[in-house]
């Protein structure tokens, strides 16, 4: 079961004017498909307030999520979240059903960790992030929270890249499933202006 769950309304008032009185009533339009083909689309709501408090767990987006609505659970994944330009409040959020047997695509976030014990960390060097999240693919019981990026091996001026990632059983990179041209740069080491091992 997920650490996340959702308390959903249906909701059968849609449209530009109804979602805005939805919004002024402290809550939030969603709506959730996919899954098996016979379920259709639903229109839901959430209160604004609870779900803006279980967005700041950065977790939250990578995460499958359980879906109670009308006393039945499901669960899903979140696939497009619209927040306020200038505020807090989220005003739109579409979920994704998923299956035990459907891969699902999600971003996840990329960890840097041990570069301390790295040959550049313990020279004195820095490090700079290029790209801190990734899209992945898998099926939902090998979903990871976030990947590792171990630095504990980088030298200075090292660059390192996607194909670097280290990645669990049964979860691929969704950029370098399409060839080896997009194995782009994530995090590179570098010497410090003016510092000793520069000089």
């Amino acid at each position: 079961m997920s650490n996340f769950v959702l308390n959903a309304l249906p909701r059968t008032d849609e449209g530009k004017g109804a979602s805005r009185r939805l919004r002024h009533s402290g809550y939030v339009p969603a709506v959730v498909y996919g899954g098996d083909k016979r379920k259709k689309p639903v229109s839901i709501s959430l209160e604004n307030r609870v779900l803006v408090k279980q967005t700041e767990d950065s977790s939250f987006y990578s995460s499958v999520l359980t879906l109670e609505l009308e006393g039945k659970e499901e669960q899903v994944i979140i696939k497009d979240l619209q927040r306020h330009p200038s505020k807090s409040n989220i005003m739109h959020i579409d979920f994704l059903r998923i299956t035990k047997s459907t891969p699902i695509e999600i971003v996840v976030p990329l960890n840097f960790v041990n570069f301390n014990k790295s040959p550049a960390g313990k020279a004195s060097g820095n490090f700079t992030i290029q790209q801190n999240t990734t899209k992945i693919r898998c099926l939902a019981d090998k979903l990871p929270e976030a990947l590792e990026v171990d630095m504990s091996a980088i030298d200075m001026d090292t660059v390192l890249h996607l194909s670097d990632v280290t990645l669990p059983a049964g979860v691929e990179i969704v950029q370098l499933r399409r060839g080896a041209d997009r194995d782009q740069s994530i995090a590179q080491a570098y010497t410090p202006r003016g510092s000793v091992a520069a000089e």
